[in-house]
This record gives C-alpha cells, structure tokens and sequence, in this order.
C-alpha cells in the first residue's frame, strides 16, 4: 500500500482537487513510475559528462531502424488540426479567461516555466483548469473589472504543460518522499478533466517538456497507457507535443515521435530552452561552444536553422505538427516606436516559420495573435495545416546542429551586463509566485534566466574577452550585481534573488537547473 501525504496548507477549493480518489490515482502513478523516472535522470549526468568530454553529440546507432522504418504518429484530433497561432501563459485566472478569448486556436496552459511552483499555484492552477475545462471561469480584479469567457467566440483549445521529470513537488510524500512535480500537475489534470473534455467534444492535451531522450518519451508513454485504462479513457485519446528544447533530444526527434506514436501530436521548436540546452550540455567543452551575446543568436543562426528544419522535416514525414517559437514581445502603448520596431520582427519570425514549414507558432501576448494569425493564414490559406509539406530537400548532419562557432555576433560589456539585469530581474518575479515576467517590452519565463545565468557562468569559466578588452571574472560580475541591485532598490526579493542569481551563475559545481536550489527558497 501506498502512503500518499499532502503537506502543503489549505488552499482556496484545495478539497475539490485533492480528493482521496486524486490521490489515490497519483499514489498509483507514482508506485509505477516514479522509480523509472529516477533512473532516467541519473542517464541524464552521465550522458552530459560523455558529450563535456567529447565535445559530440550524434545521431543513435541502436535506432536507426526507428529512423528508417515506415510509420507515422496516429491522426489529430478535429480540434487540433489548425494551430495556427498558439498563446502560452500562466493558469493565474485572469490571465486564463484573457487567453481563451484572444482568438488564438490553442492556450498552452503552463504549469512549468511560466509559472512559480509555489503550493497555491500548483492548486489554484488545477481549480483554474477544471473552471476553464467546464466553461465557467470568472474572476473580478480588486478595482472590481469582470473577466469571463466570451459567449460568442470559439474559445482556444487547451493543451496543458506539467513541469519536467526533474522537479519535485515537496507538499506531497509518496512513502515519505517528495512527489515527482510531472505525474502531480499530469495526474490531477487528466484525473479531474479527462472525460468532461470528452464530453465536450475535445481531450486531454498536453505540451511535454525538458525531455533529453525518447525513453524519457517512453515512459509519458506508458504513463498515458496506464492513466487512460484506469479512468476507463479509450487508448490513444491523449496528445502530447513535445518541446524539443534541449540538444539531445534534438538527435532523438524521430525516436521521440516513435515512442509516443499512439498519443504523438507533434514537435516544438523551444528556442530559449535549446539555447540554454547548449550552453549547459558543453559549457566546459572549449571555445567552440561559447556563444555571443543573447540577442545576438537569431533562428537564423547556422545551428539553429539547422535544428528547425529538421524538425519540420522530421515532423511532417511522420504525420506530426511542427510547431514553432515564442514572439515574447509585449506591445507599450506608452512607446510607439520601440512598438512599430518589435511588431515588425514579429512578422519576418512568423512569416519565415510559415515558409519554412511549420504548422503554427507561439506568442505570449493577445496582441500578437492577429500577426501570428496574419502570416501563417497567407501561407496556408483555407488549409488548417502543411502536414502535406514534407520538406525533403532538407538533410542536416550531425556536425550542422553542433555549428555554434559559426554564430555570428560578439560577447560584450553590454550583454554581460543584461544577463545580470534580466536574470536577476526574474528571479526577484519568480520568488514572489509570477514565473511569467514582463522585462524590458518582453514576456519572460524561467529559460531567460537559465540562459543569462549559464551564459556568465560560460564566459567566465572560458576566460572570455568583452569588446572592452575586458576578460571576464566573478569580481566583475560581482560588481555588476552590486549595480543591478542599487538599481533595482526596494524589488521585492531582490536580496535573495542576487543571492540566487550570484550562487547559480559562479559556483564551481554548475546546477543542472536554477529553478532547483530557488525552489527550496519558497
């Protein structure tokens, strides 16, 4: 028998979501998979330490009859077979009601990057969800504004992200250790929502995150088979898009799809992951993998065209979507300008996706729908998708997706200061429960920080040189903290976000994930 124990407090229709029957359902996930999922993440390291030491990565010799047999992902769902335009956000209420009415054909409802993992919100998000799933979520804001759901409008479809096989949820045990956070935010979504998303003619989506390798995407798999028997859900009514936002599952992409072949939906470009992906997997493989500054690695970089377009071309020989990146930019009503200036580099990103290829794309603000929508409608026209578009002219080597020296672009005294600036900025967010921060005209979540932090720690252990002539340090980036927080004086958090941001960004042992040691802060 398993001990299931919730420790975390009450929270606001808590009893609607943990109820004994929940959690009797993720005291059986967790019986069968939690030990997997362990086993998985220590493959993890020792696939990392291999790759620091050679500085490879390659396509996998044991699969490649995956790669080249004949097979393709089971068929989409009606309701998920235009994507167009995807918007991804919290499950914090107001912003849940905003991004269902956007107009959008999908809301990523994330409970991982974009969203503090404090106990309230990993409850509240799921009493948000269930509301949303049953059409009845309202808020009114503390000035009295009321928010609900428009009654003549197709509401977006909701695919839901849960955190990744790395995190823990501490307020609830399982045989007196922390839950895996992935079965929590999985178990009590599908467990609540399954069926009434059935009934009303949709079902239980998902946006799968952080994966290294497709036994990872083996194990959803199986938890998806075992989830969908025990609620009675006919097999194979799950879909999972896979984000493919770190560099090995970047040479697994077609194993991936493989494995989650009955519940398969497609692949998404996850740029800012990918990028901190790179860094992290050979920050100490040499200079060939030090990148420029932040702003200066574009998708039309060498190794990240190459990383896309295979993608795409993998995605449509197997019958998957292919799904693009995030259009962070939050339009400022107060500068014009800046405004006219960002909107225009959303049109050439999305319409340079719509070329390429994919079926659809992210943005995070609803002011950004209508140019997403805009560019892939004139590539696809009436057509919900280009799965018809098999992109076989692309053929793309190992050599291509590890091309980070070809990056164009400079390290400088103003990047480095910005990744101090940014990543600070967002930690002080992220410690006081908003993992969705607007910073600088952009909708932010944890990968910004990931990456100005893994970049420092980079630059220094590389010896770096800016453009001032300057070699990198920890005096300077210490110096810089000291900046950034006479700054930011009276931000909330602020001390123990440039604790954090100092302790992840200049230890000698570099943490695989910074959400990590912040996590045991909250």
């Amino acid at each position: 028998m398993v001990d299931i124990q919730v420790l975390g407090g009450s929270v606001e229709r808590s009893e609607e979501i943990l109820t004994p029957e929940a959690l009797e359902f993720l005291a059986g996930l967790h019986e069968r998979f939690a030990g997997r999922r362990d086993e998985l993440l220590a493959a993890r390291a020792a696939r990392r330490e291999q790759a620091s030491r050679t500085g490879r990565l390659d396509f996998l010799d044991g699969t490649r009859e995956v790669r080249e047999a004949d097979w393709r992902v089971a068929s989409a769902p009606a309701d998920l077979q235009d994507r167009r335009v995807e918007i991804t956000g919290p499950t914090e209420r107001k912003m849940a009601i905003n991004a269902l009415n956007s107009g959008a054909k999908v809301w990523l409802a994330d409970l991982e990057d974009a969203n503090t993992p404090h106990w309230h919100n990993v409850v509240s998000g799921q009493v948000n969800l269930d509301d949303a799933v049953r059409g009845t979520i309202a808020f009114t804001s503390p000035e009295g504004k009321e928010y609900a759901l428009k009654p003549d409008i197709k509401h977006a479809v909701i695919v839901m992200r849960p955190r990744g096989w790395h995190l823990d949820e501490r307020h609830i045990t399982v045989d007196g250790k922390p839950a895996v956070g992935a079965l929590v935010d999985f178990g009590l979504y599908f467990f609540h929502n399954a069926q009434a998303l059935l009934d009303k003619g949709s079902g239980p989506y998902f946006y799968l995150p952080k994966m290294e390798s497709h036994l990872e995407a083996r194990l959803w798999n199986d938890v998806f088979t075992y989830a969908q028997e025990a609620r009675g859900i006919p097999h194979g009514t799950v879909r999972a898009t896979v984000l493919i936002e770190t560099i090995p599952a970047a040479f697994e992409m077609e194993e991936i799809l493989y494995e989650l072949r009955d519940h398969a939906s497609g692949l998404n470009a996850g740029r800012w992951d990918y990028l901190f992906s790179i860094i992290k997997y050979f920050r100490d493989a040499g200079a060939d993998f030090v990148l420029p500054d932040r702003n200066d690695v574009t998708m039309t970089a060498p190794f990240m065209r190459a990383y896309t377009e295979l993608l795409v071309r993998t995605c449509h020989k197997r019958g998957a979507f292919a799904m693009g990146g995030m259009a962070a930019f939050i339009p400022n009503r107060r500068d014009p300008e800046v405004t006219e200036k960002a909107l225009a580099k959303v049109h050439d990103d999305k319409r340079r996706e719509a070329a390429d290829g994919f079926d659809g794309s992210w943005v995070a603000h609803p002011d950004l729908v209508s140019i997403c929508d805009e560019e892939f409608t004139g590539v696809l026209g009436d057509r919900p998708n280009q799965l018809d578009r098999l992109r076989e002219d692309v053929s793309v080597t190992a050599d291509q997706l590890l091309d980070v020296k070809a990056t164009p672009g400079a390290a400088t005294a103003g990047g480095l200061r910005a990744a101090v600036d940014v990543g600070v900025r967002y930690l002080a967010s992220w410690l006081g429960g908003n993992g969705a921060a607007a910073i600088h005209n952009l909708m932010e979540d944890a990968a910004t920080a990931e990456i100005s932090r893994s970049q420092v720690w980079q630059w220094m252990r590389n010896e770096v040189k800016l453009d001032t002539g300057a070699t990198v340090t920890a005096d300077q980036v210490r110096a810089l903290l000291g900046e950034v927080r006479e700054e930011l004086a009276g931000t909330p958090h602020l001390d123990l976000a440039c604790e954090l941001f100092e302790q992840v960004a200049l230890a000698d042992e570099y943490p695989d994930f910074l959400t990590l040691p912040a996590y045991e802060r909250i």
